[in-house]
């Protein structure tokens, strides 16, 4: 399973809005990006993209609905309605664009541990101060990786969710603080994660036009 090497916004060429910046990353991509079809109504927002030691993209994220903040329990994390949905390239095992390395294959699994993880990022325990966090942070996200290594395990289920309206197999866990899913696309690989907002009644679309993130 394949974890990126650096996670960020691109291009911080002066004097470019900072929207425009994260839009610069979003079309450099070889690849398509998805985000919830149409059904959903509400606002939508570009986050970040992975890229790899060469500057070419791998990975990205699109929002949906309230910007998610961190929430110290999870009745507070109930009150949000959110759900990000990552989109990864499909690639197999290659060399890097210097031809100094070798990139790992990305697989469904890919795609969980970015979701997994993210929606971690969001996460604080209420017990926990700041210095402690990071600790719980990095056992809960290894923790994550080690779970979607395992998608045939018993913490993840299936569900089926329309993808360009062809229903897809997604495999499918539940969190203290949110959900988790990942499943794949023509050419991508697509994880998804979010709280307040049921995973059962979403729809994925490939997104034809950038400017409904903005």
């Amino acid at each position: 399973m394949e974890t990126t090497n650096r996670v960020g916004t691109t291009s911080r060429a002066e004097g470019r809005p900072a929207a425009r910046r994260a839009d610069e990353g979003y079309l450099r991509a070889p690849f398509a990006w998805y985000g919830l079809d149409e059904a959903f109504t509400g606002p939508r927002w570009l986050m970040q993209v992975g890229t790899a030691a060469d500057g070419s993209v791998q990975h990205g994220s699109t929002g949906h609905g309230e910007a998610p903040s961190i929430k110290s329990d999870a009745s507070g994390a109930e009150k949000e309605r959110f759900a990000v949905v990552v989109t990864v390239a499909a690639s197999p095992v290659r060399r890097t664009g210097d031809g100094t390395g070798v990139l790992e294959a990305t697989t469904v699994s890919s795609a969980a541990w970015l979701a997994g993880s993210g929606l971690l990022v969001h996460t604080w325990p209420a017990s926990l101060d700041h210095v402690t966090r990071d600790n719980w942070l990095d056992q809960q996200t290894e923790t994550a990786f080690e779970l979607a290594d395992d998608l045939d395990g018993p913490a993840w289920t299936t569900l089926s969710l329309p993808v360009d309206g062809v229903p897809v197999s997604f495999h499918y866990r539940e969190t203290e603080f949110g959900w988790v899913l990942a499943g794949s696309a023509a050419g991508v690989h697509l994880g998804a994660y979010g709280r307040g907002m049921s995973a059962y009644g979403l729809g994925f679309s490939q997104i034809k036009d950038l400017d409904a993130y903005a």
